[in-house]
């Protein structure tokens, strides 16, 4: 059964967001750990750990994947920052290895006005930095980025740079987004889907893609712009996923929804388009 599920709250408790997911028809998910948007970190309460570890055996979710904090810069030349990002991250694979999180997702960082091949050389100095500075069960996803001003991997061939360069038991592979490629310039609707994933093969390989970040997007082709819409709402629409879906390539590998909440009702909408788009 393909695994699919949704980013979810962890509002009353770690836990809950298992409980949640369940309710939602998911097999799969997606949380934050903490505040995505502050650098505070408070210690989990080991009664919590011990629910959200029987809540996922009793609901069958699986792989679990924690969305690292949106503060996070590894290529910033700021000093204090970049160590507060460094720190950020070994925290993060802390709490997922604490939880028995499969993966963590991470957005490296933004050049934030230089050379993007000198940021992405210090984020990448950051990534070696923490790949010396513990072992965990879980694998650190580099995902691909939307193109923005300051970016640095919105191109498969950036990701593969960074990877080829971090020593062996870190990184477990890459996470695709789909608003931020087709944002970045890759036309998921025609022949820029099969550019896509010509690349992945060529750089990544197919075998470490470990998740689909399945989001339409607000904003045009190549328009560096990261606004997720509703599946079918936005630039993409839904001959696009259908086509991006049932790739034989991808058939495997897991999807999470990162859809607005616009309606009460639009996180059962969208899963319930993406299924009935598999396999048509």
């Amino acid at each position: 059964m393909r695994r699919i599920g949704l980013h979810v709250s962890i509002a009353g408790g770690i836990h809950r967001s298992i409980e949640r997911a369940s309710l939602a028809g998911c097999n799969t998910m997606q949380i934050f750990s903490h505040n995505p948007r502050g650098w505070r970190l408070s210690e989990r309460d080991p009664e919590e750990l011990r629910a959200f570890s029987e809540n996922r055996k009793k609901y069958g979710i699986s792989p679990v994947f924690i969305h690292a904090s949106y503060l996070i810069n590894l290529a910033s030349a700021d000093v204090t920052l970049k160590k507060r990002s460094l720190d950020m991250v070994v925290n993060e694979l802390n709490i997922a290895d604490c939880l028995g999180a499969e993966y963590v997702v991470l957005h490296t960082g933004s050049a934030s006005g230089e050379d993007p091949v000198t940021a992405r050389a210090r984020a990448t100095k950051c990534l070696i930095e923490i790949a010396g500075a513990g072992r965990w069960k879980t694998g650190l996803l580099l995902e691909n980025t939307a193109g923005e001003k300051g970016d640095i991997t919105s191109k498969t061939e950036d990701l593969s740079g960074i990877i080829d360069k971090v020593p062996d038991g870190l990184i477990s592979g890459i996470c695709i987004d789909t608003c931020h490629a087709f944002s970045a310039g890759y036309d998921l609707r025609g022949d820029g889907l099969y550019l896509l994933l010509g690349e992945i093969e060529e750089y990544i390989g197919f075998e470490n893609v470990r998740l689909l970040h399945l989001n339409d997007s607000k904003g045009g082709l190549g328009s560096g712009i990261d606004r997720h819409e509703n599946i079918g709402q936005g630039k993409i629409g839904l001959e696009g996923f259908k086509r991006l879906l049932n790739q034989p390539v991808l058939s495997d590998i897991p999807v999470i929804l990162e859809t607005p909440r616009k309606l009460e009702d639009d996180d059962q909408r969208n899963l319930k388009i993406v299924r009935n788009l598999i396999n048509q």
